[in-house]
C-alpha cells in the first residue's frame, strides 16, 4: 500500500544557494535549443523549464569517466556545493541529456561525492527535449489534479508544480529514498506536492480523480486501475513499450465528458525506458559486431524495407514479433534477436533493391516482409486505436476487416519488490 512520509522539513541552503548568472545563462541556452529543435513552443512548460533551477533539483549528479563498452563501468559524482565540481555539473545538468542521479538504489540525501565503480544506476531525469515535448502534450492548466507516477529526480514533479500549482500534485515512487528527496528538494523551491511512495501503476486514490496522469517510465500495456482513475476531460501519458527498447509508442488516453475512454498509440521515434524491475533487451558490442561482419544466408535482388521513417510499421513487428533490436548506429539496416541469436543485415546493391543476409533461428527477414505487407494493406498507419474491452483486455487496432492490423498488449509481469538486489532498472523523470 503506498505510504505518505512525514512532511520534509525545509530543503538546507546547499539545495536552494546559488541560482547565480551562470547557472542561469545555461538553463536559457538550454531552453533556446529546445526551441531551435522544435522541441519546445513558447508556453507554460518552456516557462517552467526557463524559471525551474536544475541544480536544486539535482544538487548531485553522476558523469560518466569510462569508454563506452568498457567494463566495470565507472562514474564520479559531482556535488554542486563544491566550488570545483561546478563546471562540470552545470555542463552536465545542461546539456540536454540525461542525467543519472541514483546508483544500485543508493539514499540520495547526506551521500559522499566521489567515484562509483560496477553496478547500474537506477534513477535519472530522461533526455530533456523528450521531457518537453511529452509535458507539452499533457496539456497543463492551472489548478488541474495531477498524478506523476514514477518521480526521478522530480524535474517533471516541478515542472507540474509551476504550472499546475502544488496542492493537488502527486508525485508517486516505488523507491523512499526518491520521493524522500523530491519531496525536500522540491520544498526547497517553494512547492509541496504530496510525494508517496508505492506503485503508482496500481494506483493512488487520495488524490483522485485526476485531470492529468503521466507516466514517467515505459509499460507493457496502460494501467487499468490509473485509466479509471482518470477524470472527465482527463488524458493520461504513457510509453508504451515492449522489453525492445528500438520502437516505442506513446499511449494518449482521454476520457469524455460522458465518460467514455479513447486511446490512441502512436508510434514515436523516443520513448521512456522500461518501468523499474522489468527486463530490457539489448545488443551487446560483440553480437553488434557480428551482425556487420558475420557470415549468414544472402539472398540478392530484394525490395528494400520501410524506412526509419514508417514508424508504425516497426512498431507492429515490434509487438507481434517481439524480442528484436536494431542498431540505430549502424549506416544500414541491421536487427538482432539477443536471446536466440538471430539477425539480418541489409545492404543497397545500387539498382532500387538490396541484399539480404541473415542468420539463426529466426527468419527475420520474413517477419518484416509479412509484417510490412500487413502494415500496406492497413493503409499505411502512423498510429493505432487502443480499444479497452469489459474483461480487461487492451488492443492495438489500425484498419477494418481483413486489413485489419491488431495485437493484444499484454499483461505486465508481477515484480519483484524494491528490496531484491540486482533487479532494478532505470527510472527516469
Amino acid at each position: 500500500m503506498p505510504t505518505v512520509p512525514e512532511p520534509a522539513p525545509p530543503a538546507p541552503t546547499t539545495f536552494t544557494a546559488g541560482d547565480d548568472a551562470e547557472a542561469a545563462a545555461a538553463r536559457a541556452a538550454m531552453v533556446d535549443r529546445l526551441h531551435e529543435t522544435g522541441d519546445l513552443s513558447p508556453g507554460p512548460v518552456a516557462d517552467a523549464l526557463r524559471a525551474l533551477p536544475r541544480q536544486a533539483l539535482m544538487p548531485q549528479a553522476y558523469m560518466r569517466t569510462s569508454a563506452p563498452g568498457e567494463t566495470p563501468p565507472r562514474w564520479e559524482l559531482l556535488d554542486w556545493s563544491v566550488p570545483e565540481d561546478r563546471p562540470a555539473l552545470l555542463r552536465v545538468l545542461h546539456s540536454g541529456d540525461s542525467v543519472a542521479v541514483q546508483h544500485e538504489g543508493e539514499p540520495l540525501l547526506s551521500r559522499a561525492r566521489g567515484p562509483r565503480s560496477g553496478g547500474a544506476m537506477t534513477a535519472m531525469s530522461s533526455v530533456l527535449g523528450m521531457t518537453a515535448r511529452l509535458l507539452q502534450e499533457l496539456d497543463l492548466r492551472p489548478e488541474q489534479r495531477v498524478l506523476d507516477v514514477g518521480t526521478g529526480a522530480g524535474v517533471t514533479a516541478a515542472v507540474v508544480c509551476f504550472v499546475s500549482g502544488d496542492k493537488d500534485t502527486v508525485t508517486i515512487d516505488l523507491d523512499r529514498h526518491i520521493t524522500d528527496a523530491a519531496a525536500q528538494r522540491l520544498a526547497g523551491l517553494g512547492y509541496r506536492p504530496t510525494a508517496a511512495t508505492g506503485d503508482g501503476e496500481e494506483d493512488w486514490p487520495p488524490g483522485a480523480p485526476y485531470d492529468r496522469v503521466f507516466l514517467s517510465f515505459a509499460v507493457p500495456r496502460v494501467p487499468g486501475a490509473l485509466v479509471e482513475q482518470l477524470a472527465p476531460r482527463g488524458r493520461l501519458l504513457a510509453t508504451v513499450s515492449t522489453r525492445s527498447p528500438s520502437w516505442p509508442g506513446l499511449a494518449v488516453i482521454t476520457k469524455t465528458e460522458q465518460g467514455h475512454v479513447q486511446g490512441e498509440l502512436r508510434a514515436v521515434e523516443f520513448g521512456h525506458r522500461a518501468g523499474w524491475g522489468r527486463q530490457r533487451l539489448c545488443l551487446s558490442t560483440a553480437f553488434r559486431e557480428q551482425i556487420a561482419i558475420g557470415v549468414g544466408v544472402t539472398v540478392r535482388g530484394q525490395s528494400p524495407p520501410p524506412p526509419v521513417q514508417a514508424r508504425g510499421m516497426w512498431l507492429a513487428l515490434d509487438h507481434l514479433h517481439p524480442g528484436l533490436v536494431r542498431d540505430f548506429g549502424a549506416e544500414q539496416l541491421q536487427i538482432g534477436a539477443p536471446e536466440c541469436g538471430s539477425w539480418v543485415r541489409v545492404r543497397p546493391d545500387g539498382e532500387g533493391t538490396c541484399s539480404i543476409t541473415q542468420s539463426g533461428p529466426r527468419a527475420i527477414w520474413e517477419e518484416i516482409e509479412q509484417i510490412a505487407d500487413r502494415w500496406l494493406a492497413a493503409g499505411e498507419p502512423s498510429s493505432y486505436r487502443i480499444e479497452f474491452d469489459a474483461d480487461g483486455t487492451q488492443r492495438a487496432t489500425a484498419g477494418h476487416g481483413r486489413s485489419e492490423l491488431c495485437w493484444t498488449l499484454p499483461n505486465p509481469p508481477r515484480r519483484p519488490t524494491p528490496q531484491q538486489p540486482g533487479t532494478r532498472s532505470i527510472r527516469p523523470a
